[in-house]
Protein backbone atom coordinates (compact mmCIF):
# COMPACT_ATOMS: atom_id res chain seq x y z
CA UNK A 1 0.00 0.00 0.00
CA UNK A 2 2.87 2.33 0.82
CA UNK A 3 4.31 1.91 -2.69
CA UNK A 4 1.00 2.95 -4.27
CA UNK A 5 0.73 6.03 -2.04
CA UNK A 6 4.28 7.15 -2.94
CA UNK A 7 3.61 6.52 -6.65
CA UNK A 8 0.35 8.52 -6.46
CA UNK A 9 2.14 11.43 -4.76
CA UNK A 10 4.88 11.42 -7.40
CA UNK A 11 2.32 11.35 -10.24
CA UNK A 12 0.43 14.25 -8.63
CA UNK A 13 3.64 16.29 -8.27
CA UNK A 14 4.65 15.60 -11.88
CA UNK A 15 1.19 16.55 -13.17
CA UNK A 16 1.19 19.74 -11.09
CA UNK A 17 4.65 20.63 -12.43
CA UNK A 18 3.56 20.03 -16.02
CA UNK A 19 0.40 22.09 -15.50
CA UNK A 20 2.43 24.92 -13.93
CA UNK A 21 4.71 25.03 -16.96
CA UNK A 22 1.71 25.36 -19.27
CA UNK A 23 0.39 28.29 -17.23
CA UNK A 24 3.55 30.42 -17.61
CA UNK A 25 3.12 33.82 -19.16
CA UNK A 26 4.60 34.38 -22.56
CA UNK A 27 7.53 36.83 -22.53
CA UNK A 28 6.67 40.30 -23.79
CA UNK A 29 7.75 40.81 -27.39
CA UNK A 30 10.60 43.28 -27.84
CA UNK A 31 9.48 46.79 -28.70
CA UNK A 32 10.28 48.02 -32.19
CA UNK A 33 12.05 51.36 -32.60
CA UNK A 34 13.66 53.53 -29.94
CA UNK A 35 13.07 52.44 -26.33
CA UNK A 36 14.30 54.99 -23.78
CA UNK A 37 14.44 52.30 -21.08
CA UNK A 38 17.50 50.89 -22.92
CA UNK A 39 19.53 54.09 -22.41
CA UNK A 40 22.35 54.10 -19.89
CA UNK A 41 24.65 56.82 -18.56
CA UNK A 42 28.17 56.51 -17.22
CA UNK A 43 31.73 57.49 -17.98
CA UNK A 44 34.78 58.48 -15.98
CA UNK A 45 35.19 60.99 -13.19
CA UNK A 46 38.39 61.37 -11.28
CA UNK A 47 40.11 63.87 -9.02
CA UNK A 48 43.57 63.66 -7.56
CA UNK A 49 45.43 66.36 -5.69
CA UNK A 50 48.82 66.27 -4.05
CA UNK A 51 51.99 68.25 -3.37
CA UNK A 52 53.49 67.48 -6.76
CA UNK A 53 50.57 66.38 -8.93
CA UNK A 54 46.99 67.19 -9.91
CA UNK A 55 44.57 65.18 -12.03
CA UNK A 56 41.03 66.10 -13.09
CA UNK A 57 39.06 63.78 -15.38
CA UNK A 58 35.44 64.45 -16.38
CA UNK A 59 34.38 62.19 -19.26
CA UNK A 60 30.63 61.42 -19.32
CA UNK A 61 29.09 58.92 -21.78
CA UNK A 62 25.62 57.94 -22.92
CA UNK A 63 24.83 54.57 -24.45
CA UNK A 64 22.02 52.41 -25.79
CA UNK A 65 21.62 48.67 -25.20
CA UNK A 66 20.28 47.27 -28.49
CA UNK A 67 19.83 43.76 -27.15
CA UNK A 68 21.36 41.33 -24.68
CA UNK A 69 24.62 41.19 -26.66
CA UNK A 70 25.23 44.68 -28.15
CA UNK A 71 25.46 48.27 -26.91
CA UNK A 72 26.93 51.48 -28.34
CA UNK A 73 27.24 55.11 -27.40
CA UNK A 74 29.25 58.31 -27.37
CA UNK A 75 30.89 60.66 -24.94
CA UNK A 76 33.16 63.62 -24.34
CA UNK A 77 36.59 63.72 -22.67
CA UNK A 78 38.16 66.39 -20.50
CA UNK A 79 41.41 65.61 -18.69
CA UNK A 80 43.81 68.01 -17.01
CA UNK A 81 47.02 66.90 -15.32
CA UNK A 82 50.06 68.58 -13.88
CA UNK A 83 53.19 67.12 -12.35
CA UNK A 84 56.06 68.96 -10.69
CA UNK A 85 59.47 67.36 -11.21
CA UNK A 86 61.15 68.53 -7.99
CA UNK A 87 64.36 66.54 -8.16
CA UNK A 88 65.28 67.18 -11.76
CA UNK A 89 67.77 69.75 -12.93
CA UNK A 90 66.27 72.14 -13.79
CA UNK A 91 63.14 71.75 -11.65
CA UNK A 92 59.99 72.09 -13.79
CA UNK A 93 56.24 71.53 -13.89
CA UNK A 94 54.46 69.78 -16.76
CA UNK A 95 50.83 70.80 -17.45
CA UNK A 96 48.80 68.80 -19.93
CA UNK A 97 45.20 69.15 -21.15
CA UNK A 98 42.93 66.95 -23.26
CA UNK A 99 39.46 67.61 -24.70
CA UNK A 100 37.79 65.29 -27.17
CA UNK A 101 35.00 63.06 -28.40
CA UNK A 102 34.60 59.31 -28.35
CA UNK A 103 32.24 56.62 -29.57
CA UNK A 104 32.15 53.08 -28.24
CA UNK A 105 30.79 49.67 -29.08
CA UNK A 106 30.32 46.88 -26.58
CA UNK A 107 29.77 43.16 -27.02
CA UNK A 108 28.50 41.03 -24.14
CA UNK A 109 29.48 37.46 -25.12
CA UNK A 110 28.08 36.16 -21.82
CA UNK A 111 26.26 37.80 -18.92
CA UNK A 112 28.56 39.88 -16.72
CA UNK A 113 31.39 40.05 -19.28
CA UNK A 114 31.98 42.79 -21.86
CA UNK A 115 34.43 43.59 -24.64
CA UNK A 116 34.70 47.22 -25.74
CA UNK A 117 36.26 49.17 -28.60
CA UNK A 118 36.38 52.97 -28.27
CA UNK A 119 37.80 55.23 -31.00
CA UNK A 120 38.59 58.76 -29.79
CA UNK A 121 39.80 62.05 -31.22
CA UNK A 122 41.34 64.29 -28.58
CA UNK A 123 42.74 67.80 -28.82
CA UNK A 124 45.86 68.06 -26.62
CA UNK A 125 47.82 71.02 -25.33
CA UNK A 126 50.37 71.67 -22.64
CA UNK A 127 53.41 73.48 -21.37
CA UNK A 128 56.50 73.12 -19.26
CA UNK A 129 57.08 75.75 -16.57
CA UNK A 130 60.71 76.02 -15.42
CA UNK A 131 61.54 77.18 -11.88
CA UNK A 132 65.10 78.29 -12.58
CA UNK A 133 63.96 81.43 -14.37
CA UNK A 134 63.99 79.91 -17.84
CA UNK A 135 61.13 80.66 -20.24
CA UNK A 136 58.04 78.44 -20.28
CA UNK A 137 57.96 75.99 -23.16
CA UNK A 138 54.60 75.31 -24.87
CA UNK A 139 53.78 71.98 -26.45
CA UNK A 140 52.28 72.13 -29.91
CA UNK A 141 48.51 71.78 -29.67
CA UNK A 142 47.24 69.03 -31.93
CA UNK A 143 44.58 66.40 -32.50
CA UNK A 144 45.55 62.93 -31.32
CA UNK A 145 43.63 59.76 -32.26
CA UNK A 146 43.31 56.86 -29.83
CA UNK A 147 41.71 53.44 -30.15
CA UNK A 148 40.96 51.97 -26.73
CA UNK A 149 40.39 48.22 -26.55
CA UNK A 150 39.12 46.78 -23.30
CA UNK A 151 37.54 43.86 -21.48
CA UNK A 152 35.80 43.75 -18.16
CA UNK A 153 33.18 42.56 -15.75
CA UNK A 154 29.67 43.90 -15.23
CA UNK A 155 28.34 43.65 -11.68
CA UNK A 156 24.59 44.43 -11.41
CA UNK A 157 23.73 46.84 -8.59
CA UNK A 158 20.35 48.50 -8.13
CA UNK A 159 19.16 50.18 -11.31
CA UNK A 160 22.59 50.02 -12.85
CA UNK A 161 25.84 48.13 -12.86
CA UNK A 162 29.42 48.53 -11.70
CA UNK A 163 32.04 48.11 -14.42
CA UNK A 164 35.59 46.90 -13.81
CA UNK A 165 37.68 47.05 -16.97
CA UNK A 166 41.24 46.77 -18.21
CA UNK A 167 42.01 48.92 -21.27
CA UNK A 168 44.86 49.61 -23.66
CA UNK A 169 45.39 52.27 -26.34
CA UNK A 170 46.00 50.20 -29.46
CA UNK A 171 47.31 53.12 -31.59
CA UNK A 172 50.06 54.17 -29.16
CA UNK A 173 50.34 57.76 -30.39
CA UNK A 174 53.22 59.66 -28.77
CA UNK A 175 50.82 62.22 -27.22
CA UNK A 176 48.14 59.75 -26.18
CA UNK A 177 46.63 60.69 -22.82
CA UNK A 178 46.62 56.96 -21.93
CA UNK A 179 50.34 56.26 -22.19
CA UNK A 180 51.84 52.98 -23.34
CA UNK A 181 50.56 50.68 -20.57
CA UNK A 182 47.31 48.95 -19.78
CA UNK A 183 45.08 50.90 -17.40
CA UNK A 184 42.07 50.08 -15.24
CA UNK A 185 38.66 51.76 -15.14
CA UNK A 186 36.14 51.39 -12.36
CA UNK A 187 32.74 52.91 -12.95
CA UNK A 188 29.00 52.74 -12.65
CA UNK A 189 26.41 52.79 -15.44
CA UNK A 190 23.00 54.11 -14.47
CA UNK A 191 19.88 52.80 -16.16
CA UNK A 192 21.60 49.67 -17.35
Amino acid sequence: MKKYLIAACLCTLLAAGAFAQDEREEPEPEKKGFDKSKLFFGGNFGLGFGNVSTLINVSPQIGYRFNRYLAAGAGVNFIYSSYRYRFSNPEFKEQFGVAGLNIFGRVYPIDFLLLQLQPELNYTWGKYKFYDGGPDQKLDSKFVPSLIGGAGAVIPAGRGAFLVMINYDLLQNERSPYGNRAFFNFGYNMGF
